[in-house]
């Protein structure tokens, strides 16, 4: 689309938007980029410093009053005074080109097909162990590695059918892989609502940008479950499995299930009889052939794993190895999430597929390995310490961002169990434009888009875009005070 063909900007005011916006040492992704500005994200900048900062901020407050009407929250249990909470929204979209798209798209591809690939060899013929490309012990005595998937044959070869790859931007916009979830993803039901919400807030911004949707996920998922359905199911019945109301994640529990247009279920609404599932309805017991869990691999079964889990259905794990019911996503996938198996992921995209990453890996080293552990302890200043079992920005260290007595703190729990440890360089997150108490200011984002794998890998166009909010952070997490952007994937 040429620059004639889209909209003029709203007339501008007196108090125009980007007039005092500063651009940081950072690769801002709207303003100071290394190429020639594209078109269409020139019509978005144009647009938005016509618009006034008061404008943007009542458009703000009544799509956050809307967003808590409509229950679109997630849970924080450590926070007594405020349990429900919205995911804060920016009304300023990031803006994604299609060409940089297309990069993003084959390198998610590529990656997912590696780690498929991986989850069938570590279950069935360890090739890769044999072979030395990566520890056996690693995987082996992984506590995400299920023993019950050990010569199971899943359909497909899909063990990761819902992912969602975390992404980040260098100095220089170059795109980069911070860590993989294989496990169970949340997160999509916010990109869906934010384009709804973004379309009725800024309907004038949006204007006759080619924009490419997000609508079709909930088709592309089911479509995707029903492929891996057990082999000779014509009409596969599929239902998401969800913890309950008391989850953090339970709103997009039943936006995906309302999306797919399936029943939500809880363990207590399955039974299974003669090594098949069934689901309780009032018209009787209905056979189920796919199941979106959205609970992990502990609960599942208490005849499997936990014995004290009230969550799951006893007996579905025999059903599942039986090949009569598929689990959506496998068991046993956290392996692939681990963030030490994440250091060796160019090695294993290279050894089942020949090829080198489309996407890069940050640098990581690896505690448990001497070289890895005496090159953390002697930079711990310089680095981004993690913990390997945790989520959601917990338990990490950012060293230089800590203070003496935080470094000595964290270096004992370092010689204490250097085996639960990997660093990183602190890899300079580019910033976008947002809207703060003091204006318009640059803040650090991340992006995770989300892949669906059935007979093939499709990527949603877009993904989650988290923004930290606080000032100088580079955590994005939204238990940690991050919100969240529209993501805008501009067609060709």
């Amino acid at each position: 689309m040429t620059p004639t063909a889209l909209h003029a900007p709203p007339q501008a005011t007196s108090s125009r938007l980007l007039d005092n916006y500063r651009i940081p040492d950072f690769f801002c992704e709207l303003m100071n980029r290394r190429d020639p500005t594209p078109p269409t994200l020139q019509c978005v900048k144009d647009r938005l410093a016509a618009l006034s900062l008061p404008e943007l901020r009542r458009r703000t407050q009544a799509a956050e009053a809307q967003l808590y009407r409509m229950g679109i929250t997630f849970t924080v249990y450590s926070d007594k005074e405020a349990i429900d909470r919205i995911l804060p929204f920016d009304a300023i979209p990031r803006v994604i080109t299609a060409q940089e798209w297309d990069h993003v798209e084959r390198g998610v591809q590529q990656r997912i097909q590696a780690i498929n690939l991986f989850l069938h060899d570590i279950y069935h013929d360890r090739n890769i162990l044999r072979d030395g490309i990566l520890p056996a012990e690693l995987v082996l005595n992984n506590p995400n590695y299920c023993e019950a998937m050990v010569g199971v044959d899943v359909p497909g070869g899909v063990y990761v059918h819902i992912n969602g790859t975390d992404l980040i931007r260098d100095d220089n916009g170059q795109f980069l892989i911070l860590e993989d979830n294989a496990r169970t993803p949340s997160g999509v039901s916010y990109v869906i609502e934010n384009r709804h919400m973004m379309l009725r807030l800024m309907p004038d911004l949006a204007s006759g940008l080619p924009i490419r949707s997000v609508e079709e996920y909930g088709l592309r998922l089911h479509q995707t479950l029903c492929e891996v359905a057990p082999e000779g199911v014509v009409d596969p019945q599929v239902v998401l499995l969800s913890p309950g109301i008391y989850n953090s994640a339970y709103f997009e529990h039943v936006f995906l299930s309302r999306e797919m247009g399936v029943p939500l279920v809880e363990g207590k609404d399955l039974f299974v009889e003669n090594h098949r599932v069934f689901m309780r309805t009032v018209n009787g017991p209905r056979a189920v052939h796919a199941i979106y869990r959205r609970l992990n691999d502990d609960f599942l079964d208490p005849l499997a794993f936990n014995p004290n889990s009230l969550l799951g259905v006893p007996g579905l794990v025999d059903a599942y190895r039986r090949g009569n019911v598929t689990l959506a996503n496998a068991l046993g996938t956290g392996v692939a999430d681990d963030k030490a198996v994440y250091a060796y992921m160019p090695r294993i995209i290279r050894y089942y597929l020949g090829q080198d990453p489309i996407l890069q890996s940050v640098e990581t080293h690896i505690c448990a390995e001497p070289d890895g552990l005496a090159y953390t302890l002697a930079n711990m200043n310089k680095l981004v310490i993690k913990p390997v079992g945790e989520s959601g920005g917990y338990g990490l260290l950012i060293g230089p961002h800590a203070s003496q007595k935080e470094l000595a703190d964290f270096r004992e729990k370092l010689l204490a169990d250097p085996s639960n440890y990997i660093s990183q360089p602190v890899i300079n997150l580019s910033v976008t434009p947002t809207l703060c108490p003091d204006g318009v200011e640059a803040r650090h984002v991340d992006l995770r888009p989300f892949a669906l794998t059935g007979r093939s890998v499709w990527v949603l166009p877009g993904g989650l875009a988290r923004v930290a909010l606080r000032k100088g952070s580079l955590v994005v997490n939204s238990s940690q005070g991050g919100g969240s952007k529209d993501t805008w994937v501009m067609a060709s």
